[in-house]
């Protein structure tokens, strides 16, 4: 009896670790890219809108006024 061996060497992402580690690197780099964009994206999103428009009492000024 002859038993026909299949070599999936090449096919298996645990057996070959040079092309497993630049895989994993790559997810990594995108992963990293992902997330400062995404960041980077929020605050854009919620920055500072500029300064609102605020009534101070005249008495509390430098130079205050009083009636």
């Amino acid at each position: 009896m002859h038993k026909e061996v299949i070599d999936n060497s090449h096919q298996d992402f645990a057996h070959n670790w040079v092309s497993s580690s630049r895989f994993l690197f790559y997810c990594q780099v995108f992963l990293v890219l992902a997330f400062v964009l995404g960041g980077c994206y929020n605050l854009y999103t919620h920055r500072y809108k500029g300064k609102p428009k605020v009534n101070v009492p005249e008495s509390t000024l430098y130079s205050p006024k009083y009636k």
